[in-house]
């Protein structure tokens, strides 16, 4: 008897071991011009993502109606910053919780590619890296420095922890890991590059392809032998174009777009983004016939919350609170029009057997009367203990990451008629004299000096600025916040730099902002301000806090850090996630930072993201401005040949310049417009020139009403991007010119012109000419 229980027992050991087996035996990889998943070919049809975007609560509901689309897999990225937002505490709790994410993924049969980093752009907050990088000041970012290396490796260990044991091989989803994210953008680096592969297949990731993205343009910059290239590009680009360089070097790759640019971010200050749903699809549908695997980014946007939206870059331009990006599923988890195009089309590429989910349910949404929040807590009746310093510091140097910071110091002489400079004020500063306002400085706008009014011996000077999140490309990366140079008054040829400072913080964190001592009254005017309120709902739902008669500032709701919201707009309401109300009373509190034109709010059932006031920071011409070009010579002319790509073109003759005025006279269709991605500036080494302090001082028409196609469109290194003359051709005839200031004297020796992506498109530029000078032009 004991010899057959044993018997028995051995055989039901053996047979879970084989079902154990069976499970582990799953496997993904790279076949011939195509991917392999099985053993049988697969094509990647992924949906991107960001678990910080969305509540927790609300993940499974994302995931469902990214199945619903037609896809068969998760695309997201991991966000470093987001998770060790103090320097060794690394969070992977609650709504980080990333392996439940793709667990919950797994439980609808989507399958799940991780993008770790370190650097993941996304238009977060410093593109991901944590801000506590920038308090070793010369840090090297996205390079091989000791300390940054080292923190990444530790990081990286954490997340492999957490995710490597669900890779498909060990009865998990995930089938594919990046290594690092569009490097080519930043730098060519390749021992770097493989530095990060090496770490992230340490943590764990060695059973499924690791993989690199990158540009049709630059791809080969940092392309490892060992891994798998993949392209990114946006909506209406000449795809068999985008891959004809990557099936030249590597005929039997499988293709992946591993970005499939759905729309675009909105910027504050500009119009709201939208990119063409049939334009779309058509991309769409052109890859699929192709056997080409794609990711869409974004198919659901989200909110960046909180303080995590980032900032662009060069130019410092700050993104939106809502990262809508014209997805096909909105912000706030709703179908969109462009959704079921999308999924008329991707119903049409089902496997075999497999059956087209149905689309879930909304979130219901709800309206909220308009309220009023009567309690108020002036800024400068809150300040918190100072800290004292002869010199400015930048908010990083006093280990403060976000929020706002006031710099405070007496003025020991009189002064009338003066200039006060502030050198490098990052991002939204306010002016204030014994306690009135004297000016505001935007970033945005380059903007640095005020005038002082007659004042006193024994003034309190404060300066009050905002950060508005670190730059999330490029080089712009190493972005230190608060003042980070020096202040000072300007009299005449003489220069005094400002010292002693009393240096407050004030952070974002609901325990602090609840903290204040709040009181009846009205608000101060042009001052910071907390104001405190409550509401009541009978039934909990999504809703849209209507913002619009405030000035700028950031909400929390319930202890939830909702977003920043700019009475500029675009947007104008805030996304509160119902999951977040409760029934009956529920708190808000408001950090307005210039006082409101009336302390009210009211939750709307439609976000109003498209909705601009005042002046526009993004116009590259004054009123009544003409280029006069009739006294100048060109120093080059010549034609560029129709089609997508970059262009090269070399001078005869280098030259020292400063202003670059390119000048379009007509375009390859004979239409009347202008278009430009992007420019690059050879050196006399004939490499491209640093763009990080390039400026556009003049274009002579730009198309605002109806897109963003601005004039600095052709230096913000995005290449679906690009600088449109205005639509109305009544108002765009050739010649065309953009000035671009290259910030200081170089020698020039050529340049590289990139017309937009899409093929058979107006603007694109055929005969031109180019001027150098060293002077401004005439006007």
């Amino acid at each position: 008897m004991m010899r057959q229980i044993i018997t028995f027992l051995f055989i039901v050991s053996f047979t879970n071991l084989v079902v154990l087996a069976q499970k582990t035996e799953r496997k993904f990889e790279i076949g011939n011009q195509t991917f392999l998943l099985d053993g049988k070919p697969f094509i990647i049809k992924a949906a991107e993502i960001h678990y910080p975007r969305i509540p927790e609560p609300y993940w499974e509901h994302r995931i469902e109606m990214c199945k619903a689309l037609g896809m068969n897999t998760i695309c997201l990225y991991v966000f470093w910053n987001y998770h060790e937002m103090e320097e060794g505490k690394i969070d992977f709790r609650g709504q980080k919780d990333i392996a439940a994410f793709c667990r919950l993924a797994q439980k609808h049969g989507m399958y799940v590619i991780i993008r770790p980093g370190p650097y993941v752009c996304a238009e977060w907050e410093m593109g991901g890296l944590p801000w506590w990088l920038l308090k070793k000041k010369d840090i090297g970012l996205r390079v091989q420095d000791p300390y940054f290396m080292s923190s990444v490796k530790r990081f990286m260990k954490e997340v492999g922890k957490q995710l490597a044991g669900q890779q498909i091989t060990r009865g998990g989803n995930i089938i594919m890991v990046q290594v690092e994210n569009e490097y080519g953008a930043y730098g060519v680096d390749k021992a770097y590059i493989s530095a990060i592969r090496d770490i992230v297949k340490e943590s764990g990731f060695t059973d499924v392809p690791l993989f690199q993205c990158d540009w049709n343009s630059n791809f080969q910059n940092n392309a490892l032998d060992d891994l798998l290239w993949t392209i990114n590009f946006g909506t209406g680009a000449n795809i068999d174009e985008q891959f004809r360089k990557l099936k030249e070097l590597r005929p039997g790759t499988p293709l992946m777009c591993s970005e499939f640019w759905s729309g675009w971010f909105d910027h504050w200050g500009a119009k709201h983004e939208t990119r063409s749903a049939s334009e779309l699809v058509k991309g769409m549908k052109q890859m699929l016939d192709r056997n080409i695997s794609f990711s869409l980014y974004m198919t659901h946007g989200g909110t960046s919350f909180g303080h995590w939206a980032g900032a662009n870059f060069p130019n410092f331009s700050p993104t939106c609170t809502s990262y809508d990006y014209d997805a096909p599923i909105s912000e706030s988890g709703r179908a969109t029009p462009k959704f079921f195009e999308v999924r008329n089309l991707l119903k049409q590429y089902i496997g075999e057997g497999e059956k087209l989910a149905e689309v879930p349910d909304s979130i219901p949404t709800i309206s909220i009367p308009a309220f009023e929040l009567k309690q108020m807590a002036s800024l400068f009746d809150n300040l918190p203990k100072p800290r004292t310093s002869e010199k400015i510091m930048s908010m990083e140097a006093i280990g403060q990451g976000w929020g706002s910071i006031l710099y405070r110091t007496i003025l020991n002489k009189s002064v009338a008629g003066q200039t006060l400079i502030i050198t490098e004020a990052h991002d939204w500063t306010q002016v204030f004299i014994d306690g009135k306002r004297i000016g505001v400085l935007s970033r945005m706008k380059g903007e640095g000096a005020v005038m002082l009014p007659a004042v006193k011996q024994g003034a309190v000077l404060d300066i009050l600025v905002e950060p508005m999140g670190r730059m999330n490309f490029g080089k712009g990366i190493y972005d230190w916040k608060g003042i980070t140079e020096k202040v000072e008054i300007k009299s005449g040829k003489t220069t005094t730099e400002l010292k002693n400072w009393k240096i407050y913080s004030f952070p974002v964190d609901y325990e602090f902002v609840k903290n204040k001592s709040f009181r009846a009254g009205p608000a101060p005017k042009d001052a910071a301000a907390w104001y405190k309120g409550s509401f009541s709902i009978g039934k909990i739902g999504d809703t849209f806090l209507d913002m619009s008669t405030w000035s700028k500032g950031l909400v929390w709701i319930n202890g939830h850090s909702i977003g920043r919201y700019w009475q500029i707009g675009p947007q104008q309401t805030l996304y509160i996630p119902g999951c977040w109300l409760k029934k009956g009373a529920n708190e808000i509190i408001v950090f307005d930072l210039a006082s409101p034109e009336k302390a009210e709010v009211k939750g709307l059932r439609q976000p109003i993201l498209d909705s601009l006031k005042g002046n526009s920071a993004y116009t590259h011409r004054k009123f009544g401005q003409d280029l006069d070009l009739s006294n100048e010579k060109p120093n080059y002319a010549g034609s560029f040949k129709p089609g997508n790509g970059w262009q090269h073109v070399q001078f005869d003759s280098t030259a020292k310049t400063r202003y670059f005025c390119l000048e379009a006279l007509n375009s390859q269709g004979g239409d009347d417009y202008t278009a430009v991605a992007e420019l690059k500036i050879h050196g006399d080494d004939g490499k491209p020139l640093s763009r990080q302090h390039w400026k556009v001082v003049y274009a002579d028409s730009e198309e605002t009403d109806d897109a963003n196609n601005i004039a600095s469109n052709v230096f913000d290194l995005q290449e679906s991007t690009f600088w449109h003359t205005n639509y109305s051709t009544s108002k765009a005839k050739h010649p065309h010119q953009i000035i671009i200031d290259l910030g200081e004297e170089k020698t020039v020796s050529g340049f590289s012109y990139l017309p937009r992506p899409e093929a058979g498109k107006p603007g694109m530029i055929k005969d031109y000419r180019v001027y150098l000078k060293l002077k401004p032009f005439k006007f």
